[in-house]
């Protein structure tokens, strides 16, 4: 059970095994309005079929960066339900219908969601902040972990910045919900992350920037077919 303390707020994560991703659905209990964090293309009838089941209505889907590593449904959840689609300002994505930066506001139902730039993952990465509860990292901040830097214009620095002047400054009781794990982890918190993140906590921006210009990771094996696709809110051309 996920300790989500807010009567309003019900947190699903549901994940793609392909891609390691977590989508977060997030149900507005009063209303049954929703929202889609992250939405993976392949997992678009699971989602649909899980509104539909809790009866359920789909407000908006919101990015927290633009994937290399999965194609979003956003476009496609778009054209069969009216949703809204919500993008990082800067990020190029003519498509979507609303763009958020540093302190933009969403709205779902009367809960506000707050949002944070966190670039250095990618140039224009965000975390979606439920106040006094939960934040949702995208990439940038992973359980025991972090985003990777070396492409979509990474900045190891900026990342750096992101995680320990921004993520860390949240109280350490907040929840931390990645968009990805790779170990079967559903979810931390700040606190926990500063202490024993091993990317993170103790280390200098120095020490960071050394470590991450030495992982040497693989590319993404979906990179050259969900970067265009996702700069065209996953509609495939």
């Amino acid at each position: 059970m996920i300790p989500v303390h807010n009567s309003k707020i019900q947190i699903r994560p549901l994940y793609d095994e392909e891609s390691s991703t977590w989508t977060y659905l997030m149900i507005h209990n009063p209303s049954l309005s929703c929202c889609l964090i992250d939405p993976v293309l392949e997992k678009i009838e699971r989602d649909l079929n899980l509104i539909q089941e809790l009866n359920l209505k789909l407000i908006f889907t919101i990015e927290t960066h633009i994937h290399a590593d999965h194609i979003t449904s956003s476009g496609k959840l778009r054209e069969l339900t009216n949703c809204q689609t919500y993008v990082p300002i800067g990020a190029n994505i003519e498509c979507a219908t609303n763009f958020v930066k540093e302190s933009s506001t969403v709205l779902l139902g009367d809960v506000v969601l707050e949002i944070m730039e966190t670039p250095g993952h990618t140039e224009h990465s965000i975390s979606i902040y439920l106040k006094n509860l939960c934040v949702f990292t995208g990439d940038a901040l992973l359980i025991r972990g972090c985003g990777r830097t070396d492409f979509q214009g990474g900045n190891a620095e900026l990342l750096y910045e992101s995680i320990t002047q921004k993520l860390f400054q949240l109280p350490d009781d907040i929840l931390v919900f990645p968009g990805h794990d790779y170990r079967g982890f559903v979810y931390s918190s700040i606190g926990e992350e500063k202490k024993l993140n091993p990317r993170v906590a103790n280390k200098s921006k120095a020490e960071f920037v050394s470590l991450m210009q030495n992982l040497n990771l693989p590319y993404p094996k979906k990179i050259h077919e969900a970067l265009p696709a996702n700069e065209n809110c996953g509609i495939l051309k």
